[in-house]
């Protein structure tokens, strides 16, 4: 099988715009029809509504959701004003991201038809196409261009085209069929074509350089750039992956029941998931059968092992016990340094990659030996491989506005890297510079190589709380007070539970929650609150805290010095109540049709950050109960850069006429509202260092539904 050579990730040094048009247009079409027939290999609807493991949603969730990404990130950066399907656009918005392997989502859809998704993907892939062959473009294309969306709109179908071929690969067999567009590689027979005996090859000391820069022509994730630079000293690392051959004594040694070389959290796993072999590797009657994605056939033992990286930390540790040597998985930057030694270079465009890449030769591993890359074998393609570094910001990292979920919520030292791509890898997935990580009981199509070296130094991990953003939101919500003005989200939790007197108060809603303080304090009061935020980098730090009780951060004292924090929910009096509450990610403009019922809704400081306020307002009443509250907040600042003038709701002038904020809110919220009482104004205060803080007044109004 021969793949288009658009499925490479192309230069965007483009000459002039009529190339780039031609070439993005070519890249996201052959991406978009790639991804669609992979699912020609589901043999039936009910192949698309049956989940393949219990941890994920359905297939048809994953064909919707790559459409949906490109309009809601087209609506964000301002290339498109107008939605396909809000409802769709909702549904297929948020993705399972289990954070255990028991972490079964049972949450209920009701999903539409296969027909209807297609349709709806037709309706995607004729917005994108008018929008590259009409929409404004200037060139060079970089992070800050709206175009930079319709990139990252493809990248992101070429991630997914390979999670869902490993979703198939996990479907009931009854449910897939063979596809000439993916066949697997030829199996040889095993007696005739035996696996190759593994090896050390020495690999020298030396420098490693990681990261990207910013102005780097070919389009990157977030968590590629900056800069990382080490010396390593000299290692040994195994020739080949290892084979399902070399794999085998571990499983016939009872290494899966062997709990000496499991580490803590693998062992967990290995009892909960009641492991015993590879999760692909199959036995019929006395003959060991592989499952690919479509077909089950007789092992190949010269193809390269796939499992998790509990597993395959497993099998290092075993065979640091038969062999006496200090054997691991290596460290992302020792990866970096055999892919160095190894002279290899970036997919040649219009070319076959010398490795297993890009579906360039089949659907599926292939022998261990197959692409030579130096001294070694499979740096790059077949399988991806584990690696001992949970994923950590290089210096200078910083997060992208329009995707700011993509790589925080995985920087918890809970998600190792996995480098080198696959046999389906496409895209930046094959980039020297690509860093993708997954929780470690995560199946992919992913192997290993191991290293002979003494352990590695101790990784300092980043968490959400060393990041700025973050420190400064959890500081604000639950730190100190400063110059006398107490904390702002109590204080407007404080007015609203004030303002509900002898009202029902069953359910809350706190729209733009960021971090959960009111939420919180909502709780005090109702019997259930749902936080809702667009970010889940700040709902993340609220779900700690309700999972833990505490957060610890650090916040700036001056220069590079920091002090360090510890907050706690029970020395706040919020401990007790916190079960109630429920973070959620969402778009204020946007929500589930399911948010509705709700006594109180509180949207703080929220209205001049929405693109479209009035769409928010104007629909607000249809989840409030009769005589429920509505509390809004802001200090009315209103800015280009987050709603487009033309959608401000106050500050500016009309027919030489001032209109105000509260005009605004008048004109759309009495319809469904009264006015509960004049307005007041609440300070708050925002500290960025130890001499440098924000203080802002914000508008309190309290509107009751009619």
């Amino acid at each position: 099988m021969s793949a288009p050579q658009y499925l490479r990730t192309p230069n965007l040094e483009f000459q002039d715009t009529q190339t780039a048009r031609q070439d993005l247009a070519r890249y996201f079409n052959v991406t978009y029809s790639r991804y669609e027939s992979l699912f020609e290999t589901l043999a039936e609807d009910a192949a698309y509504f049956d989940k393949s493991i219990p941890q994920r949603h359905p297939l048809i969730f994953y064909y919707g959701h790559t459409a949906t990404f490109f309009v809601n990130k087209l609506m964000l950066c301002g290339l498109i004003k107008q939605r396909i399907n809000p409802e769709f656009e909702s549904m297929f918005a948020i993705g399972v991201d289990e954070m255990g392997w028991d972490d079964v989502d049972n949450t209920n859809y009701d999903w539409p038809s296969v027909a209807a998704v297609q349709e709806y993907r037709d309706q995607v892939r004729q917005l994108v196409n008018d929008l590259i062959e009409t929409a404004p473009l200037t060139l060079p294309i970089s992070w800050e261009s709206p175009w930079w969306m319709i990139i990252m709109g493809i990248e992101h179908e070429q991630i997914h085209l390979e999670t869902s071929s490993v979703l198939i690969r996990q479907q009931s067999l009854n449910l897939v069929q063979d596809h000439a567009d993916w066949s697997p590689w030829p199996a040889q027979n095993s007696d005739s074509n035996p696996a190759p005996e593994n090896s050390l090859v020495d690999v020298p000391g030396g420098s490693v350089e990681l990261g990207k820069a910013q102005q780097n022509p070919v389009y990157g994730w977030d968590n590629e750039y900056g800069a990382h630079k080490a010396d390593l000293k000299s290692f040994h690392a195994s020739k080949y992956l290892v084979s399902n051959r070399e794999f085998l004594p571990f499983v016939e040694d009872s290494g899966y029941a062997n709990d000496a070389v499991w580490s803590e959290e693998g062992l967990q796993w290995r009892k909960f998931a009641k492991a015993k072999v590879p999760g692909f590797w199959l036995m019929a009657g006395e003959r060991w059968k592989l499952r690919l994605m479509t077909e089950v056939v007789d092992i190949p033992w010269a193809w390269p092992v796939e499992v998790n990286c509990h597993e395959a930390k497993a099998f290092c540790n075993w065979k640091a016990q038969q062999s006496g040597e200090p054997v691991r998985l290596p460290t992302e930057e020792e990866w970096y340094r055999i892919y160095d030694c190894s002279g290899i270079n970036e997919p040649v465009e219009g070319k076959p990659a010398k490795a297993n890449l890009h579906l360039d030769y089949s659907a599926s591993s292939c022998r261990v030996d197959q692409f030579p890359q130096g001294e070694f074998y499979d740096v790059v393609g077949n399988v991806w491989q584990w690696t001992e570094t949970a994923i950590y910001p290089f210096e200078g990292f910083r997060v992208h506005p329009y995707y700011d979920d993509f790589t925080m919520p995985t920087m918890d030292g809970k998600h190792n890297l996995i480098k080198g791509g696959s046999w389906i890898s496409s895209g930046n997935e094959t980039q020297r510079s690509a860093r993708y990580a997954f929780r470690r009981h995560f199946y992919q199509h992913a192997g290993f190589r191991y290293v002979v070296a003494d352990a590695p130094e101790e990784q300092e991990l980043s968490h959400y709380e060393d990041d700025k953003m973050l420190s400064e939101y959890a500081e604000f919500h639950f730190g100190d007070s400063y110059y006398g003005v107490e904390n702002f989200p109590k204080a407007l939790a404080d007015i609203a539970i004030g303002a509900m007197g002898d009202k029902p108060a069953l359910k809350a809603l706190d729209i733009g929650c960021a971090v959960g303080r009111a939420s919180f304090e909502l709780a005090k009061h109702f019997d259930e609150v749902r936080g809702i935020d667009f970010s889940t980098r700040l709902i993340g730090l609220g779900v700690q805290l309700a999972e833990q009780g505490v957060v610890r951060y650090s916040i700036a004292d001056e220069g590079a010095l920091k002090h360090h924090c510890e907050r706690r929910l029970n020395d706040l009096g919020l401990q007790k109540d916190s079960h109630k509450v429920t973070f959620t990610q969402g778009d204020a403009c946007n929500l589930k049709s399911s948010y509705t019922g709700y006594d109180l809704v509180l949207a703080a400081n929220l209205i001049d950050r929405l693109y479209d306020p009035v769409l928010f307002l104007g629909t607000i009443h249809e989840r409030i109960n009769v005589g429920g509250i509505l509390m809004i907040t802001s200090p009315y600042t209103w800015l280009e850069e987050h709603t487009k003038k033309d959608n401000w709701l106050g500050g500016y002038k009309s027919d030489g006429e001032s209109v105000t904020t509260l005009d605004g809110l008048k004109s759309v919220l009495l319809e469904h509202f009264d006015l509960l009482r004049p307005p007041q104004q609440i300070p708050f205060v925002i500290r960025e260092t130890s001499r440098k803080f924000q203080h802002t007044l914000s508008d309190v109004t309290l509107w009751v539904r009619k």
